[in-house]
């Protein structure tokens, strides 16, 4: 062995032997490694596209990837590829391409669990397998979901803190609208506004169901247009003011709380609130109230889609 002396007989021999030398200290040393070999890389912390800007991991587990969805990313179906920005069947082809970010998690699937639409950005959950997928919409289909969204408006509400409860059915007129009727689909939207600053109105909106559409047509039949929002607000040159800042849940498979975060500094800023402190806070109905009333960290981490 490395290290120790080696004694000959004088009795022997040796001529008619085959010496094998064997170093045998990283057996003994499974934490040994070789000089020259590389450190192990870390997951990257974002899915990157070629020609395209990195989109940050908001958290992980075995089950589910939540990205920090920018603006401009829609999620069509696949069938539809007239655009480049089908966030979907970008997934699918780094995926099949198999670039570092799904090849160092191993990852041969992953499909969204519930929809954005293309101007809003922030928290969008994927699944890992289809059982994540199904287990994990059952949440959204069944309000054991918690939603959290930030919208601006340039109208004051008439009140700070009000529910809407307006039914929603497609306009039969206008395809990609919605309209309030009383033969849709039940809506129901929680609003509160966390702060007014040079005319414009910062809310949080909590919805309770997944409609499409269903933040903007509820703030639009508030007198609250969202900023930016064309198809429901007024004509402007902004991005829409529409953020989804949190998510959470009970993991069907773990049992375990689980919550999920957006930055928000630099949409706050963005909107002309960059002196406001803000952070979600959740209270999802059936958790213990000092659990519903934490802001607890969160981990550095095929059904129809659903629709916040």
């Amino acid at each position: 062995m490395r290290g120790a002396p080696l004694c000959l007989s004088p009795n022997v021999d040796y001529n008619s032997f085959v010496f094998i030398v064997l170093d045998l200290a990283p057996l003994l040393d499974p934490v040994q490694r070789p000089l020259n070999a590389a450190p192990a890389m870390a997951k990257p912390d974002h899915i990157q596209f070629p020609g395209e800007e990195p989109i940050p991991i908001l958290y992980e587990d075995r089950s589910v990837l939540a990205l920090d969805k920018p603006p401009g990313w829609m999620l069509v179906p696949l069938s539809w590829q007239k655009t480049n920005r089908n966030l979907q069947a970008a997934i699918e082809a780094s995926l099949a391409a198999g670039h570092f970010w799904a090849r160092s998690r191993n990852l041969k699937f992953l499909r969204y669990i519930h929809r954005l639409d293309a101007e809003t950005s922030g928290v969008l959950l994927f699944g890992k397998s289809i059982g994540a997928v199904n287990s994990i919409g059952e949440l959204f289909e069944t309000r054991k979901m918690e939603k959290v969204y930030l919208a601006v408006t340039d109208r004051a509400p008439k009140e700070k803190q009000w529910t809407c409860r307006l039914s929603l059915a497609r306009d039969p007129d206008q395809i990609g609208r919605i309209l309030v009727s009383p033969e849709g689909k039940v809506a129901d939207t929680e609003f509160r506004l966390l702060a007014s600053e040079r005319g414009r109105h910062l809310i949080e909106a909590r919805p309770h169901t997944g409609r499409q559409h269903q933040i903007r047509v509820h703030l639009r039949e508030s007198g609250c247009p969202i900023l930016g929002d064309t198809l429901y607000g007024q004509e402007d040159d902004q991005p829409m003011a529409l953020r989804a800042v949190g998510l959470a849940y009970r993991d069907p498979f773990t049992r375990k709380d689980v919550f999920i975060r957006a930055p928000v500094k630099a949409f706050l800023a963005a909107q002309g609130f960059d002196g406001f402190d803000y952070r979600v806070r959740f209270e999802s109905v059936g958790w213990p109230a000092a659990r519903r009333a934490s802001s607890a960290p969160i981990p550095p981490a095929t059904r129809a889609p659903r629709r916040a």
